[in-house]
């Protein structure tokens, strides 16, 4: 007598129309032969181009973003350093004492960051009063450090204080006004 099966179960038989041994589900309706083939395909050439791209898409943005980032960095830290430098000089120019040439002050503070001392330049004005104390004759702004290149009483001077970065690509400028009066 025959046997009594529970359950359902797939029976596999070789196939016979097939010279490569490969086998077919009886109760199933995908063969595994057909299966194989599809996984062994690969990719085509134009669904690699399409991958390649659809990423390429996504990801130079990303880059073209990042190297702005960088140099957008790049130009914030020399600008912090060139405020560094030019606030230094401008405090070594208010301490030092009433002269006519803050020059080598100013060039101290660029060599104390370790940048040459041509990083850091002063330029001079020198106060000369009008003939009255009126407002309507104010006086004026002359060239130089010191009248006659000698200090007289009562000297108002305004030094402009530059300081370039190492690189060349950052100016900053500030003016100091000192006095003895």
């Amino acid at each position: 007598m025959g046997s009594i099966r529970v359950g359902r179960r797939s029976e596999r038989r070789p196939r016979h129309d097939s010279n490569d041994g490969a086998f077919d589900r009886v109760d199933g309706d995908v063969s595994e032969h057909r299966l194989g083939a599809r996984r062994d395909r690969g990719f085509s050439i134009v669904e690699v181009m399409m991958t390649i791209t659809l990423v390429s898409i996504a990801v130079i943005p990303l880059m073209d973003a990042t190297l702005t980032s960088i140099r957008a960095s790049s130009v914030a830290r020399e600008s912090a350093e060139v405020e560094t430098v030019l606030s230094n000089a401008a405090d070594r120019v208010n301490r030092a004492p009433t002269l006519c040439d803050y020059k080598i002050y100013v060039e101290a503070a660029a060599l104390s960051k370790g940048w040459p001392a041509d990083r850091a330049t002063a330029t001079y004005q020198y106060y000369v009063p009008g003939a009255s104390a009126l407002a309507s004759d104010p006086g004026t702004w002359a060239s130089g450090a010191c009248p006659g290149n000698a200090r007289t009483p009562r000297l108002i001077q305004l030094v402009t204080i530059s300081v370039t970065s190492a690189s060349g690509n950052v100016t900053r400028t500030v003016k100091v006004v000192k006095s003895d009066v």
